[in-house]
């Protein structure tokens, strides 16, 4: 996750061109860049060490860019594309987007990338602070990053859903959830229920028992949370391989592209099948909104369009992803693409 920035200050070495320059004015000349680009000193510094004006400093930087008497290299690791990584960011108005190099053979059907999970760990690491509550959806993707994570500042973390299924709790959700805790020393607090129950009664009796309901009260407090991004098919989708045939075929009809938490969006990032929500356990759409970072972690040609549609929803605002799944966002129809920092709700709410 690591990038960095090579800068060579030579006063030797300078390259044909610089060889116009005097001496002195070589000497000159790198010693300021020294100053700039090593030692980090402003403008107005060194102008006042060198007795000259801010402008003659900016001139003289200027032309050691000009003559190679000073060269930038910036460089990031292979598995990262920094180019997509920043056309993506700002194509959706992201606070962070990073793409990581797909498979080299890439399939329509393959699984999310596994390095996703990894990058998933070390941007977390970047971004959650000490004493910040740290929440985590249920998801393939997030349960990777988890396992992945070995560095974390103090911080709670809380489930923000149910697990797919409550017998898989050890090597699921409530297991990244502690994972996540033991590393930063925090507090956790778990869900032991199912994602999805059978009918909204039994799902906000659910609600009321006392952990599941300890784990709710932080849901206002979460500062940043890690989600997944399930298309409407088979395999991947948690919640569309927990319905019925006929439940499957009624929310189809309603135009559904995309799923995360258990929300379910058309194409233009619009909720639909709201009535889902009042039979699962998962933190609702209004406090996702709300909370400061949400961080997206999905990939593969099988998920592009339903990341698009999440990410026209304004309810994410950072996305880790691959090649492949970057490559179609950044071609697909501009039309009701909305800036992920606005926030925006498509449904006007």
């Amino acid at each position: 996750m690591n990038s960095s920035e090579e800068i060579a200050v030579s006063g030797i070495s300078a390259g044909r061109s610089a060889m116009r320059m005097g001496p002195a004015e070589l000497v000159q000349a790198a010693a300021m860049a020294r100053r700039f680009y090593l030692e980090g000193k402003s403008k107005i510094q060194i102008a006042e060490e060198f007795g000259v004006s801010r402008f003659k400093v900016a001139r003289v930087l200027e032309t050691a860019l000009e003559r190679d008497l000073v060269r930038i290299e910036i460089r990031v690791p292979a598995e990262l594309d920094a180019e997509r990584s920043d056309a993506l960011r700002a194509r959706y108005g992201l606070r962070h987007a990073v793409v990581v190099e797909s498979p080299a053979e890439e399939q329509d059907d393959a699984p999310d990338p596994e390095n996703l999970g990894e990058v998933a760990a070390d941007l977390l690491g970047e971004l959650v602070a000490e004493g910040d509550v740290l929440g985590l959806a249920w998801g393939r993707s997030t349960i990777h990053m988890a396992a992945a994570l070995d560095r974390l500042p103090p911080c709670t973390v809380v489930q923000l859903t149910g697990v797919y299924d409550a017998g898989t709790a050890e090597r699921g959700s409530v297991e990244a959830v502690r994972r996540a805790a033991q590393v930063s020393g925090g507090e956790a607090h778990p869900i032991y229920a199912p994602m999805l129950l059978p009918d909204p009664a039994t799902a906000a009796a659910l609600r009321e028992q006392t952990g599941i309901a300890r784990a709710f009260e932080y849901f206002d407090k979460v500062t940043v949370a890690a989600v997944s991004i399930g298309s409407w098919e088979p395999g991947i989708s948690t919640v569309h391989d927990m319905l019925s045939d006929e439940e499957r075929a009624h929310y189809a009809s309603l135009g559904v592209a995309a799923e995360m938490s258990a929300h379910l969006f058309d194409a233009d990032g619009r909720r639909v099948g709201r009535d889902l929500g009042e039979r699962c356990i998962t933190v609702e759409a209004d406090r996702l909104r709300r909370i400061p970072e949400v961080v997206a972690i999905a990939g593969g040609l099988r998920k592009a369009a339903a990341i698009g549609a999440v990410l026209r929803s304004g309810l994410v605002t950072s996305l880790v992803t691959d090649t492949a799944a970057a490559d179609y966002l950044l071609t697909e129809s501009a039309a009701g693409v909305r800036p992920a920092l606005e926030r925006a709700d498509p449904d006007g709410e």
